[in-house]
């Protein structure tokens, strides 16, 4: 048949719409990378190649390495394509939305246990990044307003934290112009814990951050067992210093998992606390909220009080503009899930961490760091002694084929010559799909096992940014 009886036969008069869109023309012209092309395509042209080239990005659920959720229920989605258009800023135009958000963050201040909701402050964020920097500022400006109240100098403010911290505080102490002092973690002392800590903490200390949730790890760090060492250095010096609670991850999993743990409110010394809501809060990124155990703790002359749009509004963020549409997805989580759907979602995503971390733990290859039973999370290492053909980067690479991403990295300053692999579940990781990876990792050590000679180790670097 020729090509003209096929188009009488099929009706199709035009190579526009041929079917199917990869014969359309055009389709396969080459789009310049670098620049804006000079015409315009048809959607549906624009909407293949970027779907296209987001592919290549690999199974965002198969990602072990990210704490940021990748799953939402499609009445989530809809919500979020229903008010993508929403900038949160603009409360005068979109004062529901604003309402909404302070629900959320009073709903958070009392899962957090402060004192009188009716008297506590807090706010969203982009992220749990913007959220610490805000804890920060508050942080600077108290130390510097009660040091002027008493003629001191504001000079050379410190802050005291882990080793094992998260690159946001890096950016908070070179931003604003805050020493840090890390305290180093060790095989003996995993996390901050308060020991020692009188040798790192001074009159210009402005405050200790405590990680519910260390990234490299996932282990929580005893904020109670900080704040009594605080408070036996102000007994002896008379320094009040209090603590910001990076609760990133466990914020939203110890109210549920551990809700006797005392990390919270609960402890006088807790000034402020923050978390990523697109973490274990189940939303999809970027959203993070940031609260203060009252009033007092946030210094009023950071609040600037904005006339927009016919409006006059608070407004403390480090961003103007700012979608509003994972503050009403995270709404609608508290109201889909409650407290009870919520434990049940963190429990579910625990039990799966236990059970990797104790058939990992199982493999004579490798010796756990911690179990998942704080956040799920959990890291471990190689066994010393086991191979010298090949190391925990290989079995990355290895993993990466299958489509797993599961980084290896070396630990922070004091024991960074200590390489360890870490997993992150999170709600979408189900107990098939974590049997399907023990079984690719225990194959994966199998061939790396069966080696005769060592794998090659140039450039093996670990590009993994906590």
């Amino acid at each position: 048949m020729t090509d003209q009886s096929s188009h009488a036969f099929t009706g199709i008069s035009d190579s526009n719409q041929l079917n199917p869109l990869f014969a359309r023309a055009g389709e396969s012209t080459d789009f310049p990378l670098n620049t804006i092309p000079p015409g315009e395509s048809l959607p549906e042209t624009a909407y293949q190649v970027v779907h296209d080239e987001a592919m290549l990005d690999g199974n965002s659920r198969l990602n072990l390495a990210t704490f940021v959720g990748t799953w939402m229920d499609p009445q989530a989605q809809q919500i979020y394509s229903e008010s993508a258009d929403k900038n949160l800023v603009d409360k005068d135009e979109y004062p529901q939305t604003a309402a909404i958000e302070t629900r959320c963050w009073k709903m958070i201040a009392t899962l957090w246990n402060a004192p009188d909701v009716e008297t506590t402050i807090g706010t969203s964020t982009i992220g749990s990044s913007e959220a610490c920097m805000l804890g920060g500022l508050a942080l600077k400006r108290r130390w510097q307003q009660a040091r002027r109240a008493d003629g001191k100098s504001t000079e050379k403010p410190n802050l005291v934290l882990s080793s094992a911290v998260q690159v946001c505080w890096e950016k908070f102490c070179n931003y604003w112009d805050v020493e840090a002092r890390y305290v180093p973690i060790s095989d003996e002392h995993r996390v901050l814990d308060g020991s020692d800590l009188k040798t790192y903490v001074d009159e210009n200390t402005i405050g200790v951050v405590a990680i519910m949730g260390v990234t490299y790890t996932g282990m929580y760090e005893p904020v109670a067992d900080i704040a009594a060492a605080l408070d036996a250095i102000q007994a002896e010096t008379g320094l009040d210093i209090p603590i910001h609670v990076d609760g990133a991850s466990g914020g939203m999993i110890a109210p549920f998992l551990q809700p006797d743990l005392v990390w919270d409110f609960r402890l006088e010394r807790v000034a402020s606390i923050s978390t990523s809501a697109h973490k274990y809060g189940l939303v999809y990124p970027g959203l993070g909220w940031v609260v203060w155990r009252t009033l007092d703790d946030l210094p009023r002359d950071l609040v600037f009080d904005v006339t927009y749009l016919g409006g006059h509004m608070p407004s403390f963020a480090l961003n103007f503009s700012r979608p509003g549409a994972q503050v009403l997805l995270q709404y609608y989580l508290f109201l889909r899930l409650g407290y009870d759907g919520y434990y049940r979602v963190q429990k579910a995503s625990q039990d799966v961490a236990v059970y990797l971390s104790g058939e990992i733990g199982k493999m004579p290859a490798f010796t756990l760091w911690n179990e998942g039973t704080d956040i799920p999370v959990f890291a471990w290492q190689l066994t010393k002694g086991h191979t010298d053909r090949w190391n925990l980067y290989h079995l990355s690479e290895r993993l990466r084929i299958k489509g797993w991403l599961i980084p290896a990295y070396p630990m922070p300053d004091n024991i960074s010559e200590m390489v360890v692999q870490r997993i992150v579940v999170r709600n979408g990781l189900s107990r098939n799909l974590a049997e399907s990876l023990i079984l690719d990792i225990q194959e994966a050590v199998d061939y790396l096992d069966a080696l005769e000679s060592p794998m090659p180790t140039e450039g093996l670097i670990s590009t993994f940014t906590h």
